[in-house]
């Protein structure tokens, strides 16, 4: 039953989070196209200060929540659950508000000293209103996660999705000839709207699934002081995601700053953070989504199998979901690699994006392959060393943002990332294979396969090129649709994958 259930859990999260980031994608080209990089570039830096109001808002709380609520779900009674999700929404709210204040009140001060841009000043306030919002949303959510029930979250994902690409635009639309300042904020006040829709749905849903919940052998426990239990658990999670989310802020605001005090002026910088952010990597990352379904079935495994000692079981799986996330991640490197351009330009119809999706194709890899690393080593209980290894990053990437942006530009910046996402992979990597006992046969995973992608790619390429009045659009369909399938016979023929990895893959 149990197995039925995660699997039933897993295939919802993995359709959700492929229709929310296809969804997204599509969105965000019509988004880039009203409102422009430049636009995007304001959208992502407000974006940048509301996710740390927002970590302040959740505070951890969800996690709490998640833990009280299945342990009261074994050993206590109807009472309690309820008890504790009132008093975790209760913090909650006194969290949000105090968030709210300071946001609010301290917009204009946080535009003009942070941000470097006073348009932001008015789309800060509208922001500030949708953190009750997840304040309550995070609290069942986290119940919803304790019962064992993904579809309420997946669909209050999915409807706050749709209520916020349709507000935003109507009010992009109405709005736009005003300037970018009050088209900024109607895409932040379709993002609260959208916000609110979903707390309503997600605590109907939680008022309906309370009415339902039998708990038939309740235990006497003894009193505990339920404020301090939800701080033992929440403040240490809390604090780490303080600390990262701070870091991240502080990296996004000095991106676009430092990129303004260069040659590029405030515009120039602007759209160029919009540029990276908003649109090249959500289609660097877009691929990846089917991986982090493997990844949401096979982890539990992972730390199932560790839990029992069953360590022969972990390395298996952990090889298995290493090589097929690395065959995946080269291919799709490839692909950007030599048909970045036309993508760019196809999907936003800017040069730019499209230079900035060939030059960050190469560390597709090490992002893929650190994400899994990372969620592997979370399921072996090693989440302490993950958060060192992202702190440590997040304050590299400041220094050197410091040292080499304002000099060196865009082209710094790609060196950044070049660096940190090798850094982060590496460490977790080895750090894995350390963990786990587990040894990777380099040549058939990493390689090889790099050797015969990047051929195949650039072979197609230099075919294709022959034509030269060869549109965008024909162009991305044929090369995915030639390099692909002759990437997986070769793989197929020398061996690379065997008949147990498409057996387990199936199987999974």
């Amino acid at each position: 039953m149990k197995k039925t259930i995660f699997i039933k859990n897993a295939a919802v999260l993995t359709a959700s989070s492929l229709i929310l980031r296809f969804a997204g994608i599509v969105f965000k080209v019509w988004l880039a196209a009203k409102i422009g990089s430049e636009g995007i570039g304001l959208y992502q830096l407000v974006f940048s200060v509301y996710m740390f109001a927002a970590t302040f808002a959740s505070s951890g709380i969800s996690t709490a929540v998640t833990r009280l609520v299945s342990e009261e779900l074994v050993v206590g009674d109807k009472r309690g659950v309820k008890r504790i999700v009132l008093r975790c929404a209760q913090i909650s709210l006194i969290i949000a508000a105090a968030s709210i204040i300071i946001l609010f009140f301290g917009a204009d001060f946080i535009a003009n000293r942070f941000l470097n841009d006073a348009r932001t000043a008015l789309s800060l306030k509208i922001l500030a209103f949708s953190l009750p919002f997840m304040a309550i949303s995070s609290c069942v959510k986290g119940y919803f996660i304790a019962r064992r029930k993904a579809t309420p979250s997946s669909v209050a994902q999915l409807i706050e999705q749709a209520v916020r690409i349709l507000i935003i635009i109507y009010l992009v639309t109405k709005y736009e000839s005003l300037g970018l300042k009050y088209t900024c904020a109607a895409v932040l006040l379709g993002d609260t709207v959208a916000e609110g829709v979903s707390c309503l749905y997600v605590y109907i849903r939680y008022r309906l699934d309370f009415k339902k919940l039998k708990i038939t052998t309740p235990v006497t426990r003894k009193p505990y002081s339920l404020v301090k239990t939800i701080s033992h658990i929440a403040l240490p999670i809390t604090a780490g995601r303080y600390l990262n989310s701070l870091l991240r802020m502080i990296e996004n605001i000095l991106v676009p700053a430092c990129l303004t005090a260069g040659a590029l002026g405030a515009k120039g910088g602007i759209s160029l953070f919009g540029m990276i952010k908003g649109m090249a990597l959500p289609i660097l990352f877009f691929p990846s989504t089917l991986l982090n379904a493997l990844s949401t079935l096979l982890i539990p495994e992972i730390s199932e199998a560790a839990v029992r000692g069953i360590y022969g079981v972990v390395r298996s799986v952990s090889y298995r979901i290493i090589k097929i996330t690395s065959l995946v991640s080269i291919i799709f490197s490839a692909l950007f690699f030599v048909g970045g351009k036309q993508l760019g330009t196809l999907i936003y119809g800017e040069q730019d994006v499209g230079f900035l999706l060939k030059a960050l194709s190469p560390i597709v890899p090490f992002m893929y392959l650190d994400a899994v690393c990372d969620g592997i080593l979370k399921g072996l209980d090693q989440q302490k060393f993950t958060f060192r290894t992202s702190v440590s990053d997040s304050a590299l990437r400041i220094v050197l943002i410091l040292l080499l942006l304002k000099s060196y530009g865009i082209y710094a910046f790609i060196g950044i990332m070049y660096f940190s996402n090798f850094y982060t992979c590496f460490l977790n990597t080895k750090r894995l294979l350390k963990t786990s006992g587990l040894q990777l046969d380099f040549l058939n995973t990493f390689v090889l396969p790099l050797c015969i992608a990047f051929s195949i790619c650039l072979i197609t390429d230099s075919l294709l090129r022959l034509f030269s009045n060869i549109s965008n659009l024909f162009y991305v369909v044929i090369i995915c649709a030639v390099c692909i399938p002759l990437y997986s016979v070769c793989l197929l023929a020398l061996g690379i994958i065997n008949r147990d990895d498409l057996s387990f893959i199936k199987r999974k």
